[in-house]
Protein backbone atom coordinates (compact mmCIF):
# COMPACT_ATOMS: atom_id res chain seq x y z
CA UNK A 1 0.00 0.00 0.00
CA UNK A 2 1.34 3.41 -1.28
CA UNK A 3 -0.07 6.91 -0.68
CA UNK A 4 -1.21 6.60 -4.89
CA UNK A 5 -3.62 3.50 -3.95
CA UNK A 6 -4.72 4.99 -1.13
CA UNK A 7 -5.20 8.42 -1.57
CA UNK A 8 -6.83 10.70 -5.11
CA UNK A 9 -4.15 12.91 -6.15
CA UNK A 10 -4.86 16.23 -5.67
CA UNK A 11 -6.17 18.58 -8.06
CA UNK A 12 -3.77 21.70 -8.91
CA UNK A 13 -4.15 25.05 -8.87
CA UNK A 14 -4.70 25.74 -12.41
CA UNK A 15 -7.23 22.62 -12.50
CA UNK A 16 -9.59 24.07 -9.71
CA UNK A 17 -9.79 27.41 -11.24
CA UNK A 18 -10.94 26.19 -14.00
CA UNK A 19 -13.37 23.96 -12.69
CA UNK A 20 -14.55 26.66 -10.06
CA UNK A 21 -14.91 29.27 -13.37
CA UNK A 22 -16.57 26.67 -15.66
CA UNK A 23 -19.12 25.64 -12.92
CA UNK A 24 -19.76 29.37 -12.14
CA UNK A 25 -20.12 30.42 -15.88
CA UNK A 26 -22.54 26.97 -16.35
CA UNK A 27 -24.70 28.39 -13.61
CA UNK A 28 -25.14 31.88 -14.67
CA UNK A 29 -25.92 31.00 -17.85
CA UNK A 30 -28.54 28.27 -16.64
CA UNK A 31 -30.03 30.90 -14.74
CA UNK A 32 -30.65 33.57 -17.14
CA UNK A 33 -31.96 30.82 -19.71
CA UNK A 34 -34.62 30.22 -16.56
CA UNK A 35 -35.52 33.52 -16.32
CA UNK A 36 -35.69 34.02 -19.75
CA UNK A 37 -38.22 30.98 -20.19
CA UNK A 38 -40.10 32.45 -17.93
CA UNK A 39 -40.52 35.48 -19.33
CA UNK A 40 -41.37 34.12 -22.57
CA UNK A 41 -44.26 32.22 -20.81
CA UNK A 42 -45.49 35.25 -19.03
CA UNK A 43 -45.38 37.17 -22.25
CA UNK A 44 -47.25 34.60 -24.55
CA UNK A 45 -50.17 33.61 -21.22
CA UNK A 46 -50.58 37.53 -21.34
CA UNK A 47 -50.89 37.62 -25.33
CA UNK A 48 -53.11 34.80 -25.19
CA UNK A 49 -55.08 36.40 -22.70
CA UNK A 50 -55.37 39.51 -24.74
CA UNK A 51 -56.19 38.32 -27.88
CA UNK A 52 -59.43 35.95 -26.46
CA UNK A 53 -60.36 39.41 -24.78
CA UNK A 54 -60.34 41.07 -28.18
CA UNK A 55 -63.46 40.34 -30.89
CA UNK A 56 -62.14 38.99 -34.12
CA UNK A 57 -61.66 42.29 -36.83
CA UNK A 58 -64.83 42.88 -39.22
CA UNK A 59 -62.72 43.45 -42.09
CA UNK A 60 -61.24 39.79 -41.65
CA UNK A 61 -65.07 38.07 -41.56
CA UNK A 62 -65.75 40.53 -44.48
CA UNK A 63 -63.33 39.27 -46.44
CA UNK A 64 -63.80 35.45 -45.69
CA UNK A 65 -67.45 36.12 -46.97
CA UNK A 66 -66.02 38.24 -49.82
CA UNK A 67 -64.09 35.00 -50.81
CA UNK A 68 -66.37 32.23 -50.18
CA UNK A 69 -69.26 34.11 -52.55
CA UNK A 70 -66.60 34.16 -55.17
CA UNK A 71 -65.52 30.23 -54.83
CA UNK A 72 -69.39 29.15 -54.31
CA UNK A 73 -69.58 32.05 -57.93
CA UNK A 74 -66.53 29.53 -59.60
CA UNK A 75 -68.11 26.16 -58.36
CA UNK A 76 -71.31 27.19 -60.02
CA UNK A 77 -70.20 27.93 -63.04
Amino acid sequence: MTKDNLFRPMPTKSQSKAELTDSTARAIIQAEADDREGKTRRLRQARLQMEARQPAPAAVKHRIAKKAKRFASRSAA
